[in-house]
């Protein structure tokens, strides 16, 4: 059993907490008023938006060395949606594990909808998590958290591959907000 820290109460944080509970894993959900409520979770999932980092980081750190902190924004230009903030051969990811040098950090989870993470489901197919990074053990961690919650899981390679998977993102959330795409559907490995 592992303890999972995710830092976001919002439908995406939700969700995934509903995730970790049903595959038997304790999960421990912190919002913007917790701040004085440490992090004690082996892996950290920050369901927050990407300007939100920063806060978070501030506020949490120290408290985030040592464990796998997983990474699931779109870095997203949310005044014009019409492209991401990160240069064009970064990712937030990246940045993130920049400014986290003492912990392992993941992407995953930035190509599914909240919908999908509840209901195991893109459309018809399962829902399937694609996970990014650099350490094999603790993307198997991962991998085995959200397997146990009933999904899918991928992995998509190198932490470097986190910038594919931001852009896939946010082509998916374009084509939602566009109302091309169901919030119930998206993209589908089949």
């Amino acid at each position: 059993m592992t303890h999972v820290s995710i830092i976001g109460s919002g439908n995406m944080g939700q969700a995934i907490a509903a995730v970790v509970a049903k595959g038997g894993n304790t999960v421990e959900l912190f919002n913007s008023t917790d701040k004085d409520k440490p992090v004690t979770g082996e892996v950290v999932i920050l369901a927050t938006p990407y300007p939100a980092f920063d806060q978070v980081l501030a506020d949490r750190a120290e408290q985030l060395a040592g464990k796998v902190v997983v990474d699931i924004s779109n870095p997203l230009n949310f005044e014009t949606f019409d492209s991401l903030v990160v240069p064009a051969d970064g990712s937030a990811a990246a940045e993130l594990a920049a400014k986290l040098p003492d912990s392992t950090v993941l992407k995953a989870f930035n190509t599914n909808f909240a919908a999908t993470v509840a209901t195991g489901k893109a459309g018809e197919a399962p829902a399937t998590v694609l996970i990014a990074g650099d350490d094999a053990d603790a993307k198997a961690l991962l991998a085995g958290i959200i397997s146990a919650g009933g999904l899918q899981t991928v992995d998509a390679g190198a932490l470097k591959r986190a910038r594919e998977l931001e852009a896939a993102g946010f082509l998916q959330l374009t084509l939602a907000v566009g109302e091309k795409v169901a919030w119930t559907g998206g993209l589908a490995l089949v």
